[in-house]
């Protein structure tokens, strides 16, 4: 579906409308295209005194081949070197006011007091101007409840308010984020950072991610090193609920992109569109419907029988019955809140009972803004999508011992066969009530599913990521 708007606000006329009158100006957004690098343009890496994370960071941004500047600190220029970087040293007095950058990166570890955060300040001040149009602003800490004294907590917790207001304030399609990783587990931060560096997190924003210790069954170091990160789910077997159109297929094809096998499953009545989807992306196809009580076991044999189990469920079934509260009848009720949520737990029992849940697994449920704001209209809907989430923070610790993480995405306005129904107005408003001011495409939730179904992602567990280009609603 075009976003009309977008398109005539960045002609040359609708960019002198929209610069005299104040109307927003969605920039088309650069998504990820195959064999493209993880980053293209500069990135600026700096950090507070005493961080932990920066030769890390430096050893990421050097396997990516991004060309690195540093900041004065000597400490930063060190770490840039052990990772064989032939970084450019910035320094905001003396270089020429035409140098952009890409991206800025921060390991904001090393502030264990309120009044260190003007480190922070003191790095992003002078070269927040500089962000390129669909650059990147990245910030990475310590969680706060690992800290080691609650001065530090104080510290840390900050980021989260900088990280968030930066991201309404960088515009021109850029995004920014804060990465808390937690200590001695420095490697897991790469699949987190090359996802938010990259044009594949395009309309993820004012996010938060929490990296700690891997599941069991994580890749080590070494094999984070050998991993092929074009194909990161190389032999890998993926089934996705709800495959037969929009953010479903949308999911499959990523991660078939990345080397999946995808066993699509849908309804009887989607038979057709999902053979065709599953065909052309030499997946299979599953037909049951999951509110069958009798569809988990289904598909625990099927998988087990097929594929020797499964790697990587996604979750992404749902449907809408839009009534406000006084006129929803129950049978409105229950089936929303039978398909987007009480069908998820039956199968991921199944599926670990009978050990068709490989280790290193991981569960992606598809959520919803609406689970976080609420809706007017949709009570059904927005209960089951606050479930979703409830379920993602009550089974991760569980399922941590299992060697399986479980996390979910949760969409804002993505431009789909749903929302084109919208009435006009309410459309507009969608689109443009987040800091990109546009809708998101269903290439941008399948994105961010395939980073955290990425084998390198065993330290994301219990987390829910919001793809909603930083939405007003619930902010």
């Amino acid at each position: 579906m075009s976003d009309r708007y977008a398109q005539l606000i960045n002609t040359p006329l609708g960019q002198l409308i929209s610069k005299q009158v104040g109307l927003p100006r969605p920039v088309p957004l650069e998504r990820h295209r195959p064999g493209q690098p993880v980053i293209s343009g500069p990135v600026l890496l700096g950090a507070a005194e005493g961080s932990r994370l920066t030769p890390a960071v430096a050893e990421i941004l050097a396997q990516v081949g991004a060309e690195v500047h540093t900041e004065l600190r000597e400490e930063v220029r060190a770490a840039a070197a052990g990772a064989g970087l032939q970084a450019r040293v910035f320094n905001p007095e003396t270089t020429a006011p035409g140098q952009s950058f890409k991206a800025l990166v921060f390991d904001a570890s090393g502030i264990r007091a309120s009044d260190q955060l003007t480190q922070l300040f003191a790095f992003m001040q002078p070269t927040i101007r500089r962000v390129s149009a669909c650059g990147r602003v990245i910030v990475l800490g310590t969680p706060p409840e690992r800290a080691r004294e609650p001065a530090e907590a104080v510290a840390q917790r900050a980021l989260e308010g900088f990280v968030r207001s930066v991201a309404k304030e960088v515009r021109r399609g850029a995004t920014a984020q804060l990465i808390y990783v937690a200590p001695r587990v420095e490697a897991q931060v790469a699949s987190t950072l090359r996802f938010l560096l990259s044009p594949k997190s395009a309309y993820v924003s004012g996010q938060v991610v929490r990296v700690g210790a891997p599941v069991k069954g994580g890749l080590t170091r070494a094999q984070l090193a050998k991993l092929d990160w074009e194909r990161p789910l190389e032999g890998r077997i993926a089934l996705v609920t709800g495959a037969a159109r929009g953010i479903g297929a949308a999911i499959a094809e990523v991660l078939a992109r990345d080397g999946a096998h995808v066993v699509c499953l849908d309804l009887p009545a989607a038979a057709d569109e999902l053979e065709a989807v599953a065909r052309g992306l030499g997946g299979s196809a599953l037909i049951c419907d999951i509110t069958d009580r009798r569809s988990p076991e289904l598909i625990a044999t099927r998988l087990l029988e097929a594929h020797q189990g499964v790697d990587i469920v996604v979750h992404n079934a749902g449907i809408t019955r839009d009534k406000t509260l006084a006129r929803m009848t129950e049978e409105m009720w229950r089936a929303v809140l039978e398909v987007n949520l009480g069908a998820q737990q039956p199968i991921d029992d199944h599926l670990l009972e009978r050990g068709a849940m490989h280790e290193n697994g991981r569960i992606v449920c598809v959520s919803s803004i609406s689970g976080i704001a609420g809706n007017a209209g949709q009570t059904n809907y927005a209960t089951s999508k606050a479930g979703v989430i409830g379920r993602v923070h009550a089974y991760a610790p569980e399922l941590a011992g299992r060697g399986v993480t479980i996390n979910a995405v949760a969409p804002g306005f993505i431009e789909t066969e749903m929302t084109r129904a919208m009435p006009i107005a309410l459309r507009e408003a969608g689109r443009r009530m987040n800091s990109l001011a546009q809708g998101g495409l269903p290439i941008d939730v399948a994105e961010t599913v395939a980073w955290l179904a990425s084998p390198a992602s065993a330290g994301i567990s219990g987390t829910v990521v919001r793809v909603c280009g930083q939405s007003m609603l619930g902010a």
